[in-house]
């Protein structure tokens, strides 16, 4: 992965379309870098309606439904640890296989921009401008932050 692309659902519907062209029209694409989605819906709406798939240029895709929450809320989904470690795992799997991963929710703030933040720095980069700009959901980056120290002690311990 060369990078990590934080959008809002209509930004991340955007950049899919870039990759779009009409048949017998491919030399008018106008982008060609292959890519993964994670998508965050929201669990009150049972999403957005729009659901991505994975084609020539989108080789992965991972859509969780949680809300934009930092503590138990009757009737919302708090981020959990599975749902971290679904995303380590994704990030894992395709970090090498894709150009740039794209992550969104529906304004491209604060779950998405936690996630973007974790991916950086998972993927060894500097996630500093994630945390100057806007507001990411801290909740969510420390739960996928101890997730990954989760994951390596049990690679230490040779789990």
């Amino acid at each position: 992965m060369k990078r990590v692309v934080v959008k809002s659902v209509f930004g991340a519907f955007g950049y899919v379309m870039q990759h779009y062209y009409p048949f017998g029209l491919e030399d008018q694409v106008e982008r060609r870098d292959t890519y993964a989605v994670i998508s965050i819906q929201d669990s009150h709406t049972q999403g957005f309606g729009v659901q991505f798939t994975e084609n020539r240029y989108c080789k992965g895709v991972l859509t969780l439904f949680f809300d934009d929450i930092f503590t138990e809320v009757e009737g919302a989904v708090l981020f959990t640890d599975e749902m971290a470690d679904r995303i380590l795992d994704f990030i894992e799997q395709h970090k090498r296989s894709v150009d740039t991963l794209l992550v969104h929710c529906y304004a491209g703030q604060s779950r998405s921009r936690a996630v973007g933040a974790f991916a950086v720095e998972f993927l060894g980069g500097d996630n500093s401008k994630y945390f100057e700009e806007g507001t990411l959901n801290q909740y969510v980056y420390d739960v996928l932050e101890a997730a990954d120290v989760r994951r390596q002690f049990r690679m230490l311990a040779g789990e």
